[in-house]
């Protein structure tokens, strides 16, 4: 039973792939995914904007939010789900012929890239509503783009998205304890 649901997730997550391939690939396309999947590489874009809030009195607060939630999908992501599920990369189950990025190392799943950009934006867009659309579409196309890439199945990055809204969830739930019952100090 579990070993066809997981056929099934497979054979579907191919049949996304080509889709996109089919209908969505050309030169703009290949330039813009490549730029949004760099941005996201390591998380390094939320980690420069944490610390820039981090060394401001005013956004300090949201800097540790912002890395405690990259650095928490990167310990439940790459540390320990991508170790336990150990899946493949679509370039080692499919026939691609023109790889536009450096081959991933890793394993498949969840999409770290994916699950850091979704926690900074569960973080970015709940300090910074009026921004929050930004956020969200940052995060959709850095996502997108590791699809594109044929670096990551639809359900790496959907693993990602529910990773990285967890763990934004977990850290301001972490941080209101902290507010709520050590009140007389700050961070």
């Amino acid at each position: 039973m579990i070993l066809k649901m997981l056929n099934f997730i497979q054979s579907m997550d191919i049949k996304i792939l080509l889709y996109i391939n089919h209908f969505f690939h050309n030169a703009f396309m290949d330039k813009f995914m490549v730029f949004m999947s760099t941005i996201g590489n390591l998380g390094m874009v939320w980690i420069a904007i944490a610390s820039v809030f981090i060394i401001t009195k005013k956004y300090r607060k949201t800097g540790f939010m912002l890395l405690g939630a990259v650095i928490l999908t990167a310990i439940l992501g790459e540390g320990i789900l991508k170790h336990l599920v150990r899946r493949g990369r679509p370039f080692q189950v499919m026939e691609v012929s023109n790889m536009l990025i450096q081959k991933p190392m890793s394993y498949s799943f969840p999409s770290g890239h994916t699950s850091s950009s979704f926690a900074a934006a569960g973080v970015l867009s709940k300090e910074f509503k009026k921004y929050g659309p930004v956020f969200w579409i940052a995060a959709v196309l850095i996502a997108y783009s590791r699809m594109y890439l044929y670096v990551h199945f639809p359900s790496d990055v959907l693993g990602g998205v529910i990773l990285g809204l967890v763990s934004a969830f977990m850290i301001r739930y972490f941080f209101r304890y902290l507010k709520d019952n050590f009140n007389s100090r700050k961070i």
